[in-house]
């Protein structure tokens, strides 16, 4: 089954190879695709894109403080939701709560970078296989409890990066432009 993993932006791309990489050891059937890792050079990646959005079931929407606004973000969550088999849309939050999540990914349940959310993730990917190769409850609680701290470990590696966003209320530039109008008159 393929799962769609999207990034864009430093912090994103290292939690989504992070989450590429440690998904395809875990659960047999599920077969991660990430942009930077598993397209050849030399291939046209836009069509590359496209095509394996259209493939996947499942997309893992890897969100950061610096992406939450990103166009390539929304272009990749917009598709996944309106392809035609109803994949999954799983965003998952890096150094974000979902109270800061605005706009069109809004609508979907939000999973935060840790343990417990995590776990839950891996159940919605578990139930999109198919059920002859799905893991039973017990089989998959004793894999994650066995390899979440390597994740979680690989995941603390990453720095956060922080961004600001510059926020001038209307009464400061008015009262900017009056200082430098009485300024130009003297």
């Amino acid at each position: 089954m393929k799962v769609f993993i999207s990034w864009s932006g430093e912090t994103s791309c290292q939690v989504a190879f992070t989450l590429w990489d440690w998904l395809r050891r875990f659960i047999p059937g599920v077969k991660p695709w990430m942009s930077s890792e598993d397209i050849m050079k030399g291939a046209r990646w836009l069509l590359e894109i496209a095509d394996q959005l259209k493939k996947a079931k499942i997309g893992i929407i890897c969100l950061t403080k610096e992406n939450i606004e990103s166009p390539w973000i929304l272009f990749e969550a917009g598709a996944l939701s309106n392809a035609l088999g109803k994949p999954f849309v799983c965003t998952y939050l890096f150094g974000l709560k979902p109270t800061e999540i605005e706009g069109p990914l809004f609508q979907f349940q939000h999973t935060i970078a840790n343990k417990k959310e995590t776990r839950k993730l891996l159940d919605t990917i578990n139930q999109a296989l198919d059920k002859k190769i799905r893991l039973s409850k017990s089989g998959i609680d004793k894999i994650f409890e066995e390899r979440w701290p390597e994740l979680e470990n690989s995941l603390n590696k990453i720095p956060l990066q922080e961004t600001y966003k510059l926020e001038i209320s209307v009464i400061e530039i008015l009262q900017k432009m009056l200082s430098n109008a009485k300024r130009l008159a003297r």
